[in-house]
């Protein structure tokens, strides 16, 4: 896969809007490695710095093109609300309105309900699944 990640990295050199590069794991990079989550070897990731998602497609470089053409460069955020749906929009905005201790906050407790509730929830859910296959 190397040779045609580093056409890739040719590809897109200079890009104004995409970034291709690669991280070595096990030497200078491995900080870098161990936040985004890399656990094997070759990983790809995708998306804004501060939300990488592994990539599951093919690994040629005709795949990777193609991906990336398709995929990277900017999407909706602060920076580009004009790539947002009027719902995300108004929502981004929002939340551009408050202060960072108030975000922060609604973070904390959103980040508790998806830990807390949610498993609660989907046990419930199994039970009500389960009580109407019994019907």
């Amino acid at each position: 896969m190397k040779p045609a990640w580093d056409k890739l990295m040719d590809e897109f050199k200079g890009s104004p809007t995409a970034l291709i590069a690669d991280a070595d794991c096990t030497a200078a990079g491995k900080s870098l490695c161990d936040r985004v989550g890399v656990k094997g070897y070759p990983t790809i990731k995708w998306g804004t710095p501060d939300d990488l998602v592994d990539y599951s497609g093919g690994r040629d470089f005709d795949s990777l093109k193609k991906f990336a053409s398709e995929s990277l460069g900017p999407t909706c955020g602060p920076g580009n609300l004009d790539l947002c749906s009027a719902e995300v929009k108004k929502k981004m905005e929002g939340f551009m309105a408050m202060t960072a201790d108030r975000l922060q906050g609604k973070i904390r407790n959103a980040e508790r309900i998806v830990e807390e509730e949610v498993p609660h929830m989907k046990k419930v859910l199994a039970h009500l699944q389960k009580g109407k296959s019994e019907l």
